[in-house]
C-alpha cells in the first residue's frame, strides 16, 4: 500500500465514515472502492453523448448514397480477390 494525502471537504469526509460505518469496513477500503467504479465508468459514454452519436447514425442511415449498388460490389469484389492471393505478406 501507498500512503498519501488528499483535501476532502467535510460533506464527503462524512460520507466515507457513514459508508464504512454502515458496511463495517475501513475507510480507506470505502475510497479504494469508489475510486474503482468511478475508473470503471470514466470510459463509458454519458446519456447526452450516446443519444448525439444515435442521431449522427441515423442521420447518415437517412443520407442518400454516394456511390451506386455496383460500384460496392466492385469494390469488394477487388477486395476479397486480393485478400485470396495473399494479401499483406508478413515475416
Amino acid at each position: 500500500m501507498v500512503k498519501v494525502t488528499f483535501s476532502l471537504d467535510e460533506e464527503t469526509v462524512e460520507q466515507i465514515r457513514r459508508a464504512a460505518n454502515r458496511l463495517g469496513k475501513a475507510q480507506s477500503h470505502i475510497v479504494r472502492e469508489a475510486v474503482a467504479d468511478y475508473s470503471a465508468r470514466v470510459d463509458r459514454l454519458s446519456e447526452r453523448e450516446r443519444l448525439k452519436l444515435l442521431g449522427v447514425l441515423e442521420d447518415l442511415g437517412k443520407a442518400a448514397p454516394t456511390r451506386s449498388a455496383r460500384a460496392v460490389d466492385e469494390e469488394l469484389g477487388a477486395i476479397r480477390t486480393a485478400r485470396r492471393q495473399g494479401g499483406r505478406r508478413s515475416a
